[in-house]
């Protein structure tokens, strides 16, 4: 029989064990996400897959919420997070440390994401934008390449967190 995991069984880290346990080279950057529920998801997201932080940028909200609490279940405590006014000046920072910037958005020349194989040792960060209006245009041409989810239904794109989840999760797969 298929018994369900109780937590006990999980053997989860506490907050503080996980801060101080070793991360992947994984960022996620939110270009202007303005739902709450999307930047609590893509915290809880990246406290799953251990990336080494979570860059906020413009409009995007952040910690303390109850709203992003609400998706985040703690990991808005758990993540390292950092707010930036301009998504720009996020995206320098991480380059400054090393991160090849991957723009999730249906571009010209886009990496169809299937196809994109990441590097074992080095470092990626996520750029995921507006729940509208996408990743600026402004960060598409600073970005160092282009990533874009296959799809095949009707609608345009996936929601933001789901997006930012199958690409975080592609690194994850091919770097562990």
């Amino acid at each position: 029989m298929n018994k369900k995991k109780t937590i006990w069984d999980l053997h989860r880290l506490t907050t503080e064990e996980f801060k101080q346990s070793p991360k992947l080279p994984i960022a996620a950057v939110l270009d202007n996400v303005r739902s709450l529920s999307n930047v609590g998801a893509i915290l809880r997201t990246c406290d799953a897959f251990a990336a080494e932080k979570v860059m906020l940028c413009g409009v995007t909200g952040t910690p303390p919420s109850p709203e992003i609490h609400k998706t985040a279940l703690g990991a808005e405590d758990s993540v390292d997070w950092q707010y930036f006014n301009n998504t720009l000046d996020a995206l320098k920072a991480l380059k400054e440390e090393g991160y090849t910037i991957c723009a999730l958005e249906q571009v010209a020349h886009s990496i169809s994401l299937e196809k994109f194989n990441p590097e074992p040792g080095k470092k990626y960060a996520i750029v995921a934008g507006h729940e509208v209006n996408g990743v600026a245009q402004e960060v598409v041409d600073a970005a160092d390449i282009c990533l874009e989810i296959p799809q095949r239904g009707t609608k345009h794109s996936l929601n933001v967190s789901v997006s930012a989840a199958v690409a975080l999760w592609h690194i994850y797969s091919r770097i562990i």
